[in-house]
């Protein structure tokens, strides 16, 4: 399926695209009656099918916030990693909570995928 993604939203930096390409596999959706709910409470919707159907969402303000109708690790290998999840890997590094409880002992931890090397940088003592 492809999707339209919004210009200038954390979708098209991860993307590096104003277009995507991915998979959907199952009948669920946005309800239409919430959507502009959502868009008040602060959701953007970032990313739409060619029916116009909200398929990427997130929370600006969040440090990662970004929800998706399709599954992107099901396009996600070792050696070819989808962009969605190496931008996840790399937010959850630079977590103050995953700093303070996964790597309070380690001066700095390396995770390497495919071409992409996360560093997750802790705190000593």
């Amino acid at each position: 399926m492809e999707i339209s993604v919004d210009p200038g939203s954390r979708a098209a930096e991860i993307y590096k695209s104003n277009r995507a390409l991915e998979r959907y596999y199952c009948n669920f959706g946005l309800n239409p009656a919430y959507q502009e709910q959502l868009k008040e409470a602060g959701l953007t919707i970032s990313g739409t099918d060619p029916a116009g159907e909200a398929r990427i969402m997130e929370l600006p303000a969040h440090p990662f916030f970004f929800g998706t109708l399709f599954v992107p690790q099901a396009n996600s290998s070792r050696n070819n990693p989808h962009p969605i999840v190496v931008e996840f890997l790399r937010a959850a590094g630079q977590s103050s909570k995953l700093q303070e409880f996964g790597t309070k002992s380690l001066e700095e931890n390396h995770l390497s995928i495919g071409s992409n090397q996360i560093s997750f940088v802790g705190h000593k003592g």
